[in-house]
């Protein structure tokens, strides 16, 4: 998720966890707490860009690794206020505040290394990086908390309904999805349109609407399922499959084919020619209903420079001039109308 949602989250742990004792520096240290497992973003500049997208969300987002820092840093602070509160309080504290960053995470479409050292990257994808519909409400009610008296018994209660509001809506994006893919393949079905290998993700901002993608031979189909309205074929995106071209290529040094396999969970394509390779990670899905049709530019990828049949260079692909031609006030009735 978001930084902003990680610290609200960190927070209200934090103030749950020793905010009677405390008061504001149980949440002040909790919001830290909430955004340490992402200062790994700090070492991509370091490595190669595949890489870098294996390094994120990996050991930082663990459980060893909350495992490991909690009563680490917990010893710091405690020793920090010079023993003033509980030394397992602080453990406490800081343990909770790490680990439940990554298990926020899970819920993303990118998942986390969360069982690390073993590769597997957890994702159930039932939620959108940023939901204003999970952090407003959330942060409202924390700060609502934090700004009564420790000692207020409301102050407790504000801060959980925080807490289990938050977690309910992340059960709702799991009941969601499960409904919406157990019907995926049926509405290209509808149009005759036989496909296979359905993938659910919600769409930018809101649980409400959600792409749907499958696959046939030939291509990758994109449909979009509001939970206002049917679900409209006229709405369907096609993306010609390639998925050949990623490993006929030669590589200038490590051969990354296996690992862009394995980060898009298969869900990709390529385009080819004579002097560079475009990847796409189709997880992400496009830009066609955020500008209403204007776009469809594949949302996130790479840009591989070819010399003589070898990838020399690999750059992210951010489509950050598709942003000038978002359309939020229509992208958003969309989310509730198909008129």
């Amino acid at each position: 998720m978001d930084s902003l949602t990680q610290i609200v989250l960190g927070a209200a742990v934090g103030e749950a966890v020793a905010g009677r004792k405390m008061g504001a520096k149980a949440a002040f240290w909790g919001a830290i707490a909430g955004t340490i497992p992402d200062l790994d973003v700090f070492l991509r500049g370091f490595y190669h860009p595949i890489d870098a997208a294996l390094i994120h969300r990996g050991f930082s987002h663990s459980l060893v690794f909350a495992i490991l820092m909690g009563p680490l840093l917990g010893w710091l602070i405690h020793r920090f206020y010079k023993k003033r509160y509980e030394q397992k309080a602080w453990m406490w504290l800081f343990f909770l505040g790490i680990v439940t960053h990554p298990l926020l995470d899970i819920f993303t479409n990118y998942g986390t290394e969360f069982l690390w050292p073993f590769s597997l990257r957890i994702t159930f994808n039932t939620v959108f990086v940023i939901d204003p519909l999970y952090t407003v409400p959330f942060m409202f009610t924390l700060l609502v908390a934090l700004f009564m008296k420790r000692d207020n018994p409301k102050r407790k209660k504000w801060n959980m309904f925080g807490i289990y509001y938050s977690s309910a809506y992340l059960l709702w994006g799991v009941v969601v999805k499960l409904f919406i893919l157990s019907n995926a393949t049926n509405y290209f079905a509808e149009n005759g349109m036989k496909t296979t290998n359905p993938m659910v993700t919600p769409m930018p901002l809101t649980s409400f609407y959600w792409m749907v993608l499958t696959e046939d031979d030939q291509n990758y189909y994109v449909g979009y399922k509001s939970i206002f309205y049917a679900f409209n074929p006229k709405d369907i995106d096609t993306i010609q499959k390639d998925k050949t071209s990623l490993y006929k290529v030669k590589w200038n040094g490590k051969n990354y084919a296996k690992q862009l396999d394995f980060i898009t969970n298969g869900y990709y394509t390529t385009v080819q020619t004579e002097d560079s390779m475009y990847f796409y990670d189709l997880r992400f899905g496009l830009t066609s209903k955020l500008s209403d049709g204007k776009l469809k530019n594949v949302i996130k990828g790479y840009g591989m420079v070819i010399d003589n049949g070898t990838v020399q260079k690999t750059e992210d692909i951010m489509p950050f001039k598709s942003l000038k031609k978002v359309t939020f006030g229509k992208y958003l009735h969309k989310i509730f109308s198909n008129e």
